[in-house]
């Protein structure tokens, strides 16, 4: 017997379709004078990172190339250091260095540990940029940063302290930079790397490709459709799957994660690797990838705290790992709100005394018109106070990208932030469910009607 059909649309409502994702590509690009497309960077801080690059391994000089720890920036790294040696360096002569926990590369302590290895030239790759003083105190070393994250400010070394200079007023041009941060699509460290060194050699493209195929999946996710300007990458996903590219990514920026912060573990395999599947069966790796996911599922159901006008979600959780990026991303992909934003994800047992946070944009926010930007939300909830909450926090607050952004700041302050920003107070009634309830007939059923009126 036949079943008859049924009408769905009385059976049940209609789901409504969710709007279609904006690809990260599809943007305006920014144009010169004769109407050219500026990307990845300006052609003029492009052509002098090349001529740095080329004098570095022409001068057989000491060079130290300082990597951010994440898959983007290691693998930036290491294009850079396989462009050196292509040109003709001595991998003898290339170092690396890398940033300790909870430290930045502008912090005293890893200022004079690269000034300590006596480099000729230092390349700063996806550090983030601030105003800060020189990379190093030194006269003779000349420093490269490349970098993506959102900045107008750079540290100083164009203008060496008059200290090293015995009080003679001298300008010094060593110190080159190369941001992306202004010309969208905004590309991440290793496919500006990337763009910067393929030229200088031809075999970069083909040996360098799937590096920076998992620094660009790292910092922009692997459904990244890979439209122009970005590079026609073809070739490299013939080459090397996109599973085994996304597997390595994962294995990568495990170790900065745990609480051991063995980021020399993921760069030396990256070093050893000459494709994603030399990384797949890496022990360490592996065991550091299995605590993290661990550690992620047992946060990761913190139920989540909302600002008073629904804009932003903030779940604490209390990890000494740095899990709070990957939790603020899983839930960016599952809250779902007409006023949600941001999500943060506030990690109060990272560093003792301090609060890291992440924040991710809401998936159902990422089409919105005019786009969210998470920096200028974060620095407008700071600037309501009518203190000194902002010069407290510190230069950690609202780092990053428009994107994805975060911060350390003091736990104290933390709170602060967020009492300004209202975390956990009700939302106003809305006028027309006040009207609603004024309307709604009373209650009919008492206990006075059970007695018959005498």
């Amino acid at each position: 017997m036949k079943r008859k059909a049924t009408d769905s649309s009385k059976d049940s409502k209609a789901k409504r379709p969710r709007e279609p994702e904006v690809d990260y590509c599809d943007v305006v690009l920014r144009k010169d004078g004769s109407g050219n497309a500026i990307w990845p960077a300006s052609e003029q801080s492009i052509e002098r990172a090349r001529d740095f690059l080329k004098e570095c391994a022409a001068s057989r000089g000491m060079t130290l190339i300082v990597p951010d720890k994440d898959a983007d920036g290691l693998d930036a790294g290491v294009i850079v250091r396989k462009t050196l040696v292509a040109l003709g360096m001595s991998p003898d002569l290339i170092d690396v260095h890398l940033i300790g926990k909870n430290v930045t590369v502008h912090d005293e302590a890893e200022r004079a540990a690269m000034l300590a290895k006596d480099p000729k030239y230092i390349i700063i790759v996806d550090q983030g940029s601030r105003a800060a003083p020189p990379v190093v105190d030194s006269l003779n070393t000349k420093s490269l940063i490349i970098d993506h994250h959102l900045s107008d400010e750079f540290p100083e070394n164009a203008t060496v302290r008059p200290s090293l200079l015995q009080n003679q007023a001298k300008q010094l041009n060593n110190l080159q930079v190369v941001s992306a941060c202004h010309y969208p699509p905004v590309a991440t460290s290793a496919l500006l790397t990337f763009e910067i060194c393929k030229p200088l050699n031809p075999a970069i493209a083909s040996a360098c490709g799937f590096l920076c195929a998992m620094g660009t999946h790292g910092d922009l996710g692997n459904t990244l459709k890979w439209k122009p300007p970005f590079p026609d990458m073809t070739e490299v996903f013939k080459t090397h799957t996109k599973k085994a590219i996304n597997d390595a990514v994962s294995l990568i920026n495990a170790p900065r994660r745990t609480s051991k912060f063995d980021v020399i573990s993921a760069w030396e395999a990256l070093l050893a690797a000459n494709g994603p599947k030399d990384i797949l069966n890496n022990v360490r790796l592996l065991n550091a990838r299995a605590e993290i996911n661990e550690e992620v599922e047992k946060q990761t159901h913190t139920p989540p705290k909302f600002s008073k006008d629904g804009k932003i979600a903030v779940l604490r959780i209390n990890s000494e790992m740095q899990v709070h990026g990957v939790i603020a991303t899983r839930w960016a992909g599952y809250l779902n709100s007409k006023a949600l934003e941001i999500i943060m994800v506030a990690n109060s047992g990272y560093r003792p005394g301090f609060v890291n946070f992440s924040c991710r944009i809401a998936r159902s926010a990422r089409s919105r018109d005019p786009p969210v930007n998470i920096i200028t939300s974060l620095k407008a909830a700071a600037d309501l106070d009518t203190g000194d909450l902002v010069e407290r926090m510190g230069e950690s607050f609202a780092r990053g990208h428009k994107e994805a952004s975060g911060g350390i700041i003091p736990a104290a302050e933390f709170e602060e932030l967020m009492t300004l920003m209202k975390i956990g107070e009700k939302p106003d009634p809305k006028p027309e469910d006040a009207a609603k309830k004024a309307k709604a007939s009373p209650q009919k059923n008492n206990l006075m009607n059970y007695f018959p009126k005498k």
